[in-house]
């Protein structure tokens, strides 16, 4: 017999959901969408949890296996009560953190929500409960930031969705001290009459590979019932990341367990971060339907080849 071939390109681990909101020693209404990296020799995840007044906070998870998480006690970051510009503009929630280590330290960009919007807000920490918030590194309407793990041509990057033209595509922009930023262009888009028709984001940060930056996304299609939520996978020059050298023309992780479909928004899989292992596996943690967190895996030279021989599969 053959090699019996999966459902998708990534494989749930057995035992998914990994953290619910039984797991969560405080107060709240659901967990998911977590940053992912590690520290030491520790897992680690830092979670996006709504609180019951419809908050979101951050709330640290730690692993020695990479499964099985202890969440702490208490929230870890909360919005800014105090300290302007950030207490007005992310009075109502801190959203989707992904997390980039660069010489030692975390970088985590997220979203911070108010009344004007969505937009973009980088903080700092070496040990993700001493912060130092950096700046609010973006306008409305922006969201899905993610800051590559090393600076190209001596400046930092980053992927970011802003929204143009009531379109939502993927952008790289540039900046000399993580505050300021500029000389941004377009580098993917959503694809007519394909799986990410509506809208695409990038989710895990860039990961640097011989072949080039393996960039895990997400890809919206509106059905009649409502959004459906995929991720996908694209390969971006090394050199010049707006320059994308392949991109898969399937979904990668498709909402199928009662898990994924089911919740405070179905029909949803949506990655905030990915660890790679030294065996060639990439270990990608994602939100479930707005209610849990999950894991799967899959080979990053996998990847790499689901991206490479369908190059970028437009479909107008």
């Amino acid at each position: 017999m053959g090699k019996k071939i999966g459902r998708d390109v990534i494989h749930r681990w057995e035992g998914n959901p990994i953290i619910t909101l039984e797991d969560i020693p405080f107060r709240c209404n659901t967990v998911f969408n977590a940053g992912a990296t590690k520290l030491g020799d520790e897992y680690v995840l830092l979670l996006r949890v709504e609180d019951l007044a419809g908050r979101s906070v951050f709330a640290l998870a730690k692993s020695r296996n990479g499964y099985h998480f202890s969440v702490e006690p208490e929230p870890v970051m909360t919005p800014e009560k105090i300290e302007e510009p950030f207490k007005t503009y992310e009075c109502r929630g801190i959203e989707d953190p992904r997390i980039t280590e660069i010489d030692g330290k975390f970088y985590v960009m997220y979203t911070a929500v108010s009344k004007f919007g969505a937009r973009l807000a980088l903080a700092e920490t070496t040990d993700f409960h001493n912060w130092k918030r950096i700046g609010l590194v973006s306008e409305p309407e922006n969201k899905d930031g993610v800051l590559f793990p090393r600076k190209i041509d001596g400046r930092y990057a980053r992927l970011d969705r802003p929204v143009g033209n009531g379109t939502a595509n993927v952008w790289l922009s540039y900046s000399a001290d993580l505050i300021h930023w500029g000389d941004s262009e377009v580098v993917f888009t959503t694809r007519g009459g394909m799986w990410d028709t509506d809208r695409v984001g990038a989710s895990a940060p860039p990961i640097a590979t011989e072949s080039g930056w393996l960039e895990i996304y997400h890809g919206v299609k509106v059905m009649s019932a409502g959004p459906v939520y995929r991720l996908g996978a694209v390969l971006l020059d090394i050199e010049n990341p707006a320059k994308v050298i392949g991109r898969s023309d399937i979904p990668i992780l498709v909402p199928r367990e009662y898990y994924e479909r089911v919740g405070d928004v179905g029909n949803v899989v949506f990655s905030c971060g990915c660890i790679p292992e030294p065996d060639g596996e990439l270990l990608i943690y994602y939100g479930a339907s707005d209610t849990c967190i999950c894991a799967g895996t899959a080979k990053v030279d996998e990847l790499i080849q689901r991206c490479r021989e369908n190059g970028q599969a437009v479909v107008e």
